[in-house]
């Protein structure tokens, strides 16, 4: 069952999801999207957001607010709306104040508006609607996602290199699939490069709490780790990596000018790219009110939604450079430099077909029950339920199946 409460960016439910569907396979249909009561004003398609979050929280709402704009300024047909700060599982009075403001398309940003966009969607059949990181779809609303864990497998071989501890610390908001997915994925790298290390991780129960972050951060450090990463939507956990001087990584959008010290790398979302994408195909007729069930956008790094970086265009901070050629790890029996894995995965991984996956088995959960078998890779509905934790994981983690 669902947890519409504490989700924004993915589910807590074992779901059979469309896995493979993806937003780039075209659908056939009318040749026109209409809106519940109004045309297009002006000859323009009006597109309007839901945000989680306010626009300055540097992170989540940020990012999706980065992408509404860079949308807009590269569709001159596109007339853009955003509503901020709204609560999940709250949203139906805003959904109908901007179907009444004639919005056509309606973005909701965050996993825990997804019964609220579904009743919308089924008030007003006209009005298209788009949900971020839910499952649930009708003629009218499709899903989509920029998904991390393939990022998150690559800070993992850095911060497993860079510990001298063997303490990693993570600052988790929800227990959620998407959460144990990414945090999963950062252990099975930080073990890969370093077979010792633990990833220590301390909840918020929260997406942006500042001060939350910033004790949850000192209580890392004070148990001893000395690489740092955080998945809440402010620059806090950078910034107080950072007063301690720390290796730590930029989460959503970049975090580098916080600390270009100490930001050794990262995942940053380009929620653009699908915005620009699916507004395109609506424009032209190809996504209309009516064909939407089967059109889910799984991207990753072979997409351009999302990236690794300090910065954008920056996969590595310089300073780190040395430190990570000097770190060996064993590939298929073989020493290479943590550095060179690193680039070469990431150039795989942006390949149309990458060969590498994290969730390649085998592959058993911290309690030792196998999870993925030998020869299998994880599909999306599977790391989309995903319950269990990688190997390498330290502390509470909420749901988590004993077998």
């Amino acid at each position: 069952m669902s947890k519409i409460s504490s989700g924004k960016k993915t589910v807590t439910v074992a779901l059979a999801v469309g896995a493979g569907l993806t937003a780039l396979a075209l659908q056939s249909g009318p040749a026109q999207a209409q809106a519940a009561a109004p045309s297009m004003t002006s000859g323009k398609l009006k597109a309007c957001f839901v945000y989680i979050g306010p626009r300055g929280d540097i992170g989540w709402t940020y990012a999706h607010d980065q992408g509404r704009q860079i949308a807009e300024k590269a569709l001159p047909w596109l007339e853009t709306k955003y509503v901020e700060n709204v609560p999940e599982g709250q949203a139906t009075s805003t959904l109908d104040r901007l179907v009444a403001d004639k919005c056509q398309v309606i973005f909701t940003t965050s996993f825990g508006y997804m019964d609220d966009t579904l009743a919308a969607a089924k008030k007003y059949p006209n009005v298209i609607f788009a949900h971020a990181t839910g499952y649930k779809r009708l003629p009218n609303v499709m899903t989509y996602i920029g998904d991390f864990y393939q990022v998150y497998y690559l800070n993992g071989l850095v911060a497993g290199a860079l510990t001298k501890s063997n303490k990693i610390g993570f600052v988790g908001t929800f227990p959620i699939p998407e959460l144990k997915r990414h945090l999963s994925a950062f252990a099975l790298g930080v073990r890969a490069a370093n077979p010792k290390a633990n990833v220590n991780v301390k909840w918020l129960n929260s997406w942006f709490d500042p001060a939350k972050t910033r004790e949850a951060s000192e209580a890392l450090i004070s148990e001893g780790a000395d690489v740092l990463s955080s998945a809440e939507d402010s620059a806090t956990g950078v910034q107080t990596a950072a007063a301690k001087k720390i290796p730590t990584f930029s989460h959503y959008n970049s975090m580098y000018k916080f600390s270009p010290d100490y930001v050794v790398s990262g995942h940053i979302a380009h929620w653009d790219k699908i915005y620009i994408d699916f507004l395109s195909k609506i424009h032209a007729g190809t996504y209309t009110a009516k064909n939407l069930a089967n059109v889910d956008y799984w991207s990753l790094l072979n997409t351009g939604s999302v990236e690794m970086g300090a910065d954008a265009g920056l996969a590595i901070n310089p300073k780190y450079t040395a430190q990570l050629k000097a770190a060996k790890m064993t590939v298929a029996g073989k020493s290479v430099s943590v550095y060179d894995r690193v680039m070469a995965l990431m150039a795989d991984m942006k390949k149309p077909k990458p060969t590498f996956d994290p969730f390649t088995g085998p592959i058993s959960d911290r309690n030792g029950v196998l999870r993925v078998p030998a020869g299998k890779v994880s599909s999306v509905a599977d790391l989309n339920s995903m319950g269990w934790v990688a190997p390498g994981v330290v502390g509470a983690v909420a749901d988590e199946p004993k077998k």
